[in-house]
């Protein structure tokens, strides 16, 4: 007898939890991967406050710390390694490619993981200035990062957007590729089982249609990662972006296996420059301050 097969309904990611969409809707992808969540307008704002309430903690965790729980995330998804690799074919994608891509994403983990400790004082500076002051600036996270990730991507775009993102200090809330969005509720789940904690990536899933506008226009995000070339749609953000002078980054999605998606100044795309000034103490012939 023939059978109708039932598809698994997949979840989003926020604050650690794998809730149902609080609009109740789903879609099937075309490749029919299953039913995937149509995030809404109230799932955005319960990520962003997921982002903001774990941002402050975040921004405080060690540089050291930051790379060890990076590596985690490498070593999580090394270990399911042929599990990503099945639901990118799964998608559509070829065999050799997926393989390709899954390696790939693991090395560039590993890649940012290396520059959490480095970044601070190859960005930092100590600025000569003609008074009696100490002037040095260095880098501190913008704070909550939204992100349209790639379409054509369903796992090395995530990756190449989220870990220099958090890597900076930043919290991140991702609208996951429409068309391949099988990886992105399983990358969730290798986060959730490492050391990341809850509210520091909040992954969503559905239509950028339905969702760019409120991703542009949330008061409490403070810079937007746009992946993608679509010409009225970087028009809607920037124009939205104005209202709170969100920062508003563009980049080139193709060819992600190259390696010029790795390098440092992904991180420093979403760090702000703090410069201090502090009073030097001048001491006289005698040895007392004056």
């Amino acid at each position: 007898m023939s059978r109708i097969e039932v598809l698994k309904t997949y979840k989003i990611f926020i604050d650690g939890k794998f809730p149902r969409t609080e609009s109740g809707r789903y879609y099937i992808p075309e490749n029919k991967v299953g039913n995937i969540c149509l995030s809404s307008r109230k799932d955005v704002r319960n990520a962003v406050v997921a982002a903001r309430n774990a941002q402050n903690k975040w921004s405080e965790v060690t540089a050291f710390n930051k790379s060890q729980i990076l590596y985690r995330i490498a070593e999580i998804l090394e270990g399911r390694k042929a599990q990503f690799v099945a639901e990118l074919v799964q998608q559509g994608v070829k065999a050799k490619d997926a393989e390709k891509e899954v390696i790939t994403s693991i090395d560039r983990i590993i890649y940012y993981a290396g520059w959490c400790d480095k970044f601070t004082p190859i960005f930092s500076s100590v600025n000569p200035v003609s008074t009696a002051h100490f002037n040095f600036t260095a880098p501190e996270p913008t704070g909550v990062v939204s992100i349209l990730a790639p379409e054509k991507s369903g796992l090395l775009g995530l990756v190449t957007t989220i870990i220099p993102v958090i890597a900076g200090g930043n919290t991140a809330l991702v609208l996951a590729s429409e068309s391949l969005p099988l990886c992105a509720i399983t990358f969730a789940e290798v986060l959730n089982t490492s050391d990341v904690p809850g509210g520091i990536v909040n992954i969503l899933t559905g239509k950028r249609s339905e969702l760019v506008e409120h991703l542009s226009t949330h008061m409490d995000i403070n810079a937007l990662l746009y992946c993608g070339n679509n010409k009225k749609e970087i028009a809607e953000i920037q124009k939205h972006s104005v209202n709170n002078l969100k920062r508003i980054v563009v980049r080139d999605d193709s060819n992600l296996n190259d390696k010029l998606h790795e390098n440092p100044y992904y991180i420093e795309d979403f760090l702000e420059m703090k410069t201090t000034w502090h009073p030097i103490e001048k001491i006289s012939a005698s040895g007392s301050g004056y």
